[in-house]
């Protein structure tokens, strides 16, 4: 069919359009009995309407897509057709039902070649995500099985088909749909000649699907950030530092951001306080503050009601010093990240250690993980994180040249992209020349993406103006996310070649 002559519409099957329907099945069923009868159609249109979709063209019904709603713990598990429908034609239907199951799909012949069937499938996915239904199921014929029986068992059937070494008719579409094979059903359809009896459990799985919690119990797909670039300038006290700290949660806080980022090393200022004799003793200096610094940003996070990454501040433990960046949670819980990786500048001049652990940190806004500066040039953490499913990854930076931030810059995009995770990273700018090593930043705060149909093309959400005291805010879909873990042009996170490589935390 030419076609410039088609004139597609999607619609819902009506009960004054039988005979198309049966003229329809009874053209493919052959040999299973032709079409249901009247009755049976007639009950899943008053049951389900929503369920039974047809495709028109100029008029003329030249598709259908027929489904039920069932219970998905019983139908994920073997059963057979008649678990469906009955010897008498009656659908056993279940309207509290937690899954889709798919009937039937027909296809005019006069109108195959045209992808009518796709567009079939994704409507009953449309379907599926506006209903809040976990997934859709189906028992898959395998038509073209009785060519090999005598060869091949039926798993070994599937496996081929799954590796395109053979074609089978409705298998290899279902596969080229995202469904899976869960489970192969015996005596599905016994007088089903052509597949020997069998067929296949599929499963779509909506990615999208919320239990039915209350409000308070359901989790945030939208989430704000707030990034803070932050000026590093001289102070006369701690008093008046924390109280810049405190100007800039009580201002981000006022745009309902669930986070809010500080930059690594955001306090050195206090260092400027003190004549030390080394850049040892000085670090030592401002780690006397941090216990100091934890607790009233803890507190902030409760009273302003958002999560605070608090950059990162050195940690003394005996005669050992740790960068560390805390999250303060506003439910009052508060979580510690070390920086893994000491640049050659922290462990020469201010003697700084490595952490040893690696976490993902569950919110109420997401679950997200923090890399501090250097240590996102290293791709394995963010790929450990990736396989703990972070959703969002914080990197509190201070690089003082162009070129040291355009490393963390480029590598907190890679770890977004491969990732498939957003990624926020906040630095400071300005000077401090009266604290050694300290004397100058360059920054440029940014909220990286994936790089997919459904996020900027650049991959960038917001950025802030190189070397400008601001703030910088973005809403970050975390249901993006799972659609493109699961439907991405590229997936990057579901196609690694496990069986030849790993990535170990030890």
């Amino acid at each position: 069919m030419a076609a410039e002559k088609v004139h597609l519409k999607i619609c819902n099957l009506a009960k004054h359009q039988y005979e198309d329907i049966k003229q329809l099945m009874d053209g493919v069923y052959t040999e299973l009995g032709g079409a249901w009868p009247m009755h049976t159609i007639s009950h899943l249109i008053d049951e389900f309407p929503e369920g039974q979709i047809g495709i028109l063209d100029d008029g003329h019904l030249v598709g259908i897509a027929l489904s039920v709603q069932v219970d998905y713990t019983r139908f994920s598990n073997p059963h057979t057709y008649e678990d469906i429908v009955d010897s008498n034609d009656n659908i056993n239907s279940d309207s509290e039902g937690d899954a889709l199951y798919g009937l039937d799909v027909v296809i005019a012949a006069s109108h195959r070649g045209l992808r009518l069937g796709r567009r079939l499938y994704d409507a009953r996915k449309e379907l599926c995500r506006q209903y809040n239904l976990r997934a859709i199921l189906a028992g898959g014929r395998i038509p073209r099985y009785h060519n090999h029986s005598d060869l091949m068992t039926p798993m070994e059937y599937i496996e081929k088909v799954d590796r395109k070494e053979i074609y089978d008719p409705i298998l290899s579409f279902q596969l080229s749909n995202d469904f899976q094979v869960k489970r192969l059903l015996k005596k599905y359809l016994p007088e089903d000649a052509q597949s020997v009896g069998y067929a296949t459990l599929l499963e779509w799985n909506n990615i999208l699907y919320e239990p039915m919690d209350t409000v308070l119990a359901s989790a945030k797909t939208v989430i704000r950030v707030g990034a803070v670039q932050w000026q590093m300038r001289t102070v006369e006290s701690v008093e008046e530092l924390l109280k810049q700290v405190e100007y800039f949660v009580d201002t981000v806080s006022d745009y309902q951001s669930d986070f809010i980022v500080f930059p690594e090393f955001f306090n050195a200022p206090l260092m400027g306080l003190t004549e030390q004799l080394s850049q040892t003793e000085a670090i030592r200096y401002l780690a006397e503050y941090t216990e100091l610094f934890r607790n009233e940003m803890s507190r902030m996070a409760i009273e302003y009601n958002a999560n605070i990454v608090t950059g990162s501040m050195p940690l003394a433990e005996g005669d050992k010093i740790y960068n560390v960046s805390y999250l303060c949670h506003r439910s009052g819980q508060v979580d510690e990240q070390r920086k893994i990786h000491i640049t050659p500048h922290e462990k020469n001049d201010w003697v700084i250690q490595g952490g040893d652990k690696i976490s993902v940190f569950e919110t109420d806004a997401g679950r997200v993980g923090i890399l501090i500066c250097y240590d996102v040039e290293f791709p394995e953490l963010g790929r450990i994180l990736a396989e703990q499913g972070i959703e969002i990854l914080f990197v509190p930076f201070w690089t003082d040249t162009k070129n040291s931030y355009l490393r963390v810059r480029h590598c907190a995009q890679a770890r977004a992209i491969e990732n498939e995770c957003y990624v926020v990273i906040a630095g400071s700018v300005g000077n401090l020349p009266q604290v050694e090593s300290l004397d100058v930043q360059y920054g440029q705060s940014a909220v990286l993406s994936p790089s997919d149909f459904s996020f900027p093309h650049d991959g960038i959400l917001s950025e802030a103006t190189p070397n400008t005291e601001m703030l910088l805010f973005s809403d970050l879909d975390l249901d993006k996310l799972k659609i493109l873990h699961s439907e991405g042009t590229v997936r990057n996170l579901k196609d690694r070649r496990q069986e030849l490589y790993q990535v170990i935390l030890k």
